[in-house]
């Protein structure tokens, strides 16, 4: 190494100069041989190196087994307490006395609070304990974050290195992210999508790791993260996300009277297949405001709009359209009225991975559904081609269009008469259906027998004009090596000689 080449002048240029120099105390403290330097604790160049990269090595396990021994710790408390409160469900009747207490205990707090009071120190603890959230929230909470730490945990542990990484990058970003509170919600929208991009970046070029790989370890990293700042994120108290859900709340109850024909849903929901799908599509859409995870919240729009498919395309016989899929799910969201509808949908727009709604079937999905909410909020009687009265009274509740259907029978007449003059309705219906379609099958046939009689006549006045004439065949030529008949003084064909050697 260059520093022992500097040592060696240095021993001479020593020894010139009368001076004794030891040489054991110049060599690597390793005993490789080579002059150690005073910069590196006595090793030499290719020393220092392993004995470096070892004790980053040990640093990197230790730091690794303390999480794991962290997490094991707060499983363990949590295990305790549990077992100190008793394995013992609660009965209906004492989630109800639970609930009146609770309900009772915010009662008091909000009194408390409007009283005058002379000490600032019990005004201050009043209004924490109003603020404190259930303690059966927050223990739900602590089950779920919990069982999402240690999944992501036990995920890393296939990435060995890199997962060593992620997990010190994700720990950091959660830290930063506590101390950014007071940031505003697009703020803290744009410190998580910078992470996700960061952390992607990371795994392809420096970890070198495969797309496939790549897209389930942001999966995992999303969870893990939204998991535990969801409570601060989701519908905070520094957006107006609380107003628009109940405006939309409220104007998705005043349209309860739409019907599916007003959209033009094609839908059959009289049949039990498709009733069941309908059903599912609802609970798949209200579902979504219980998971905490933007791709679950996703995933859950996903499943409803492939029941909404299926729905149709048993209603219909065939594959469904857009053009089918859009008011159908306008529909669904008017007949389920999803709760906190606004608040999930800038939830996923915010803290969602950007790769999952730009791409792929979620990213549709998620935008045809932003569309039935921005429709919903504008419907007027021209969306619904009804007239502007019928459209005032149907929203002021004064008429619907069921009661005006109940209206045409006497309240004496039985269901099966009125499901027989629906039946015959609907035959009717069919008839002239029918009957449209035989007339344009008719003049659909004529359309063809007109066709072709021009076409025969253009071909009939084509060969007038050009007529064909067919000469007579030509007499074929005789090949070059056969027998020469016609006499057309060709010589004979060459035979082969035999010459005898």
């Amino acid at each position: 190494p260059f520093f022992s080449l500097n040592r060696k002048k240095m021993n001479l240029k020593s020894e010139r100069r009368g001076i004794h120099v030891d040489q054991s105390e110049l060599l690597c403290k390793k005993g490789c041989g080579y002059y150690g330097n005073p910069a590196w604790q006595g090793f030499c160049s290719k020393c220092w190196r392993e004995e470096y990269h070892k004790a980053r090595q040990k640093q990197i396990q230790e730091d690794w087994e303390l999480a794991e021994r962290l997490q094991r710790e707060e499983e363990e408390a949590y295990a305790s307490s549990q077992s100190t409160q008793g394995a013992q469900s609660l009965t209906f009747s004492k989630f109800e006395e639970k609930k009146t207490n609770e309900k009772t205990r915010k009662v008091t707090t909000v009194k408390k609070f409007f009283t005058a009071s002379s000490r600032a120190g019990t005004k201050k603890a009043e209004i924490q304990e109003a603020k404190a959230p259930s303690p059966s929230i927050n223990r739900q909470a602590s089950i779920e974050t919990d069982r999402v730490s240690k999944e992501f945990i036990e995920f890393l542990k296939t990435y060995h290195k890199p997962g060593q990484d992620i997990y010190k990058q994700c720990k950091l970003f959660l830290d930063t992210m506590n101390h950014k509170r007071d940031l505003s919600i697009e703020e803290q929208s744009e410190c998580a999508q910078d992470f996700y991009q960061n952390v992607a970046d990371k795994l392809q070029t420096r970890w070198k790791v495969p797309p496939e790989k790549v897209e389930k370890a942001m999966d995992q990293i999303e969870k893990y993260i939204m998991t535990r700042q969801y409570k601060y994120v989701f519908c905070p108290e520094t957006t107006d996300d609380e107003k628009k859900d109940l405006a939309v709340q409220k104007r998705i109850r005043a349209l309860h009277w739409v019907t599916p024909q007003m959209l033009c849903v094609p839908v059959n929901e009289e049949i039990p297949e498709v009733s069941d799908m309908v059903v599912k599509a609802i609970t798949d859409i209200i579902e979504m405001d219980s998971k905490r995870v933007p791709r679950d919240k996703l995933a859950c729009i996903t499943k409803c709009s492939k029941h909404i498919f299926n729905a149709i395309k048993i209603t219909k016989n065939e594959p469904a359209s857009a053009d089918d899929f859009l008011p159908t799910l306008i529909y669904i969201v008017l007949k389920g009225n999803p709760p906190r509808l606004q608040s999930n949908i800038q939830y996923i727009t915010r803290f969602c991975n950007p790769s999952r709604l730009m791409t792929g079937e979620d990213g549709y999905y998620f935008t045809n559904l932003c569309c039935a909410v921005a429709f919903i909020e504008k419907l007027d009687a021209q969306s619904l081609n009804l007239s502007q009265e019928d459209f005032d009274r149907f929203m002021t509740g004064q008429t619907s269009p069921k009661k005006q259907e109940s209206d045409s029978f006497s309240p004496d007449v039985c269901l099966g008469v009125k499901q027989m003059c629906k039946s015959l309705d609907l035959l009717s219906q069919l008839n002239e259906r029918q009957e449209r379609i035989v007339s344009e099958a008719k003049k659909l046939e004529k359309d063809l027998i007109d066709w072709t009689d021009g076409i025969t006549k253009e071909v009939e006045d084509i060969v007038e004009k050009y007529p064909l004439e067919i000469k007579p065949k030509s007499q074929a030529l005789a090949a070059i090596d056969s027998e020469n008949v016609e006499n057309d003084k060709l010589p004979p064909p060459l035979q082969p000689q035999v010459y005898a050697g």
